[in-house]
């Protein structure tokens, strides 16, 4: 016997059409939580600074917060704490729009790969030690010198310098997102030719920043390249300690595509 539940002579209603599911919403600025906490965090010192601070207050935050190699041939007794907690503060601190925009930019575009490979804890603790390396090489190249140094530019180039070994894809592999990319060791990374026509062009740039001609801004302001290459060295011979372990080369095409979306 063959069932049927609608009436003989009336024909089955059609299905209910539904309505098409609304594509994923993609974020105007998609950076990681931690490194856009970062931009925050320095736009608001630098605010502070510029808007509320009067010359007094803000040579005494310089003086608490900002790097001096001079501080270092002094005993502890004979001066504050400072030497102790300046060697990373100095790299939240910056002395101009141009300089704090500058660095924002780079920041940006070497720190997202970065922070989304290795997550926020290591990327903090990254950015502690890259500053340190950074203010430790100033500090050696200019022994006793009464100079201020200030800025994330050590920390920006040691994450250039993190970037080299995993950022780059190895020629004639598959391109991922780069975050996904496997480790390449520091002899690998050497034979890249991208790597290396990379390193060429920073060492370039710095060099001619350290002769007096800046690629930006006022060619009467300072800057530091010595602290640049300490921060670039440190990223590029180290980032292996902050890594995290090895991902598998090929990953699932939905997370893929997902990973996609957000890079």
């Amino acid at each position: 016997m063959n069932e049927q539940t609608a009436e003989p002579h009336k024909a089955p209603e059609p299905p209910e059409v539904q309505p098409p599911a609304k594509p994923p919403r993609v974020p105007v600025f998609n950076l990681p939580p931690a490194l856009f906490f970062s931009l925050c965090l320095l736009v608001v010192i630098y605010a502070v600074q510029a808007l509320v601070l009067s010359d007094d207050a803000l040579s005494w935050l310089f003086f608490t917060f900002g790097f001096v190699p001079a501080r270092y041939i002094f005993p502890l007794s004979q001066q504050g704490s400072e030497l102790f907690w300046t060697p990373v503060t100095y790299s939240l601190l910056h002395g101009s729009v141009q300089h704090i925009v500058f660095n924002g930019v780079w920041l940006m575009a070497f720190g997202a790969p970065v922070v989304r490979r290795i997550g926020t804890l290591r990327f903090v603790l990254f950015w502690f030690f890259s500053a340190v390396a950074s203010a430790a090489l100033h500090a050696v190249l200019n022994w006793g010198d009464v100079t201020l140094l200030i800025g994330a530019s050590g920390v920006i180039s040691g994450l250039m310098g993190a970037a080299c070994r995993f950022a780059f894809p190895a020629e004639r592999r598959p391109m991922l997102p780069a975050h996904l990319n496997a480790r390449l060791s520091i002899v690998e990374a050497l034979q890249s030719r991208t790597v290396v026509i990379f390193m060429l062009l920073w060492l370039v740039g710095n060099a001619l920043i350290a002769v007096g001609i800046p690629l930006v801004g006022d060619s009467d302001q300072a800057i530091a390249w010595d602290a640049h290459i300490g921060g670039f060295v440190f990223g590029f011979l180290l980032f292996s300690l902050f890594d995290r372990a090895p991902r598998p080369a090929v990953t699932e095409a939905a997370d893929t595509e997902k990973d996609l979306l957000q890079s």
